[in-house]
């Protein structure tokens, strides 16, 4: 397997910063700029992350161009979105400063008009950003306020509701347990885990994954933050990859697993599931958080086969 590079945040970078409008030959038309949404969706969700990143500036130019002539209210959600993908490629990409901005754009687009979902989702991307930034309690209260500001409206469908309102506190329960505040996390990932029971299956509207797989998911995550390494690997345990409904996500299954067993200091398995993470998604790999555990692996190169080889192909050697 060929190392990937880096994917290059410039023409992100000068749209937010320099107001850059490189809008090319797109096509001004809601079914093109509608095309343009679902395109960035699916390349975030197989984490073809240099594809995304070289083309959301003329996506989100386009989407924001359309509002400006004729539609309005319709180009809201869809710019909205775009710049939610947008800082969920910053926060792959370890580009916090970056996803404070998207993050700040998307709810600005979704509060001129956008749907209640795409509102509901960019105040979770707003969450993320403070996390990001360390203000664990501020992204906490953010995802909780719009969980249950969603919970209170009846214009979009019942799953959907129910599916970015599940994420939100999913969201929330995270952000807590980084603070390690354990009786919050524990709380409101229950409250994810009876949302997803509502629910009662995986549902993935508009490209938003939630469900009982995905509470299991965060669990996975929190136990791992609390320093519960056995209990997140039986969290894992009940997990069938196989399901997972992105590249992306089943990428960030496997980093999750092997993040617990480097804590459980268990370094064969936690390489195989670093090795699983790659075959899934290899950009997802070169995160900063992979390349510190493959640096520590290389402690047991005599016995793990390959693990200079790996660290090299992800950028942990240089």
């Amino acid at each position: 397997m060929q190392a990937v590079g880096r994917p290059d945040l410039t023409a992100l970078e000068d749209l937010l910063l320099h107001r850059g409008s490189p809008l090319g030959g797109a096509a001004l038309t809601p079914r093109a700029i509608a095309h343009a949404v679902t395109a960035s969706r699916q390349e975030f969700g197989a984490c073809r992350y240099t594809a995304l990143a070289d083309a959301l500036p003329q996506r989100i130019a386009a989407a924001q161009a359309l509002g400006d002539a004729e539609h309005p209210a319709w180009s809201a959600t869809a710019v909205a979105e775009l710049y939610c993908t947008a800082t969920r490629l910053c926060v792959k990409l370890g580009e916090d400063g970056l996803a404070a901005v998207t993050a700040d754009r998307a709810l600005t687009a979704a509060l001129g008009g956008a749907d209640a979902l795409t509102a509901a989702e960019a105040h979770r991307m707003v969450s993320s950003a403070w996390r990001r930034q360390g203000r664990y309690a501020r992204a906490t209260d953010v995802a909780i306020a719009a969980a249950q500001a969603l919970a209170a409206d009846r214009t979009a469908p019942r799953a959907a509701r129910l599916s970015v309102q599940g994420n939100l506190y999913a969201t929330a329960a995270y952000s807590a347990a980084k603070q390690g505040d354990r009786h919050t996390a524990h709380l409101l990932i229950t409250e994810a885990r009876a949302t997803a029971t509502r629910l009662g299956h995986d549902h993935a509207p508009h490209g938003s994954f939630f469900g009982p797989t995905q509470v299991l998911l965060h669990q996975i995550s929190i136990s791992h933050l609390l320093g519960d390494a056995g209990q997140a690997i039986d969290h894992a345990r009940h997990i069938d990859t196989t399901r997972l409904p992105t590249r992306e996500r089943q990428a960030r299954y496997w980093i999750d697993v092997a993040r617990a067993f480097a804590q459980w200091n268990k370094p064969e398995p936690c390489y195989r599931a670093l090795r699983a993470a790659e075959q899934a998604a290899p950009q997802e790999v070169r995160r900063a958080s992979v390349r510190t555990m493959a640096t520590a692996l290389m402690r047991h190169d005599r016995t793990l086969t390959g693990v200079q080889t790996f660290a090299r192909r992800i950028g942990a050697l240089t």
